[in-house]
């Protein structure tokens, strides 16, 4: 199983955020240069990251993003919760009739749902970082990794 195109990109951009934690605030230039995602759709994403409180804006000259909280205490979940966060309006509108097939399988996929999420949020956001650091040096990829990049590879 894959997560969304979306919520990889918003998890990608949390971990740039993640890898530069103690240093000046990261842009959505840049994050965009790093990643080749479209600096737009950055936008919509960090909205809602920020709508939820995951991320803070810095403004004026050497502004950009941080994190809102450590990534020990961000839980994949809660990104991938923000971006997902609408429902479509066929959803809203539906009227799933009481016993019927539709209903078993809504209520099925609710319970799906909450399974994924009820993982996911096991995982923080500082771990994907450390995993990432720990696979970046290994002997494979540490040859064709600069050790000073201060992103992680595109896509």
């Amino acid at each position: 199983m894959k997560l969304s195109t979306k919520a990889r990109y918003a998890i990608t951009a949390m971990m740039e955020l993640a890898l530069n934690e103690n240093k000046k605030p990261i842009t959505l230039a840049d994050i965009s240069e790093y990643q080749k995602i479209s600096l737009s759709y950055l936008e919509q994403l960090f909205a809602k990251l920020r709508a939820r409180g995951l991320v803070r804006g810095v403004r004026g000259p050497g502004g950009g993003y941080h994190l809102a909280k450590p990534a020990s205490q961000l839980s994949i979940a809660s990104i991938v919760a923000a971006i997902n966060d609408e429902k479509s309006k066929h959803d809203e509108n539906m009227v799933i009739e009481q016993g019927s097939e539709q209903e078993v399988l809504e209520s099925m996929w609710d319970n799906l749902s909450q399974k994924i999420y009820g993982f996911l949020e096991g995982i923080t956001l500082q771990e994907l970082v450390d995993d990432y650091n720990v696979q970046k040096s290994s002997p494979v990829v540490s040859s064709t990794i600069e050790s000073t990049t201060p992103h992680i590879a595109s896509f």
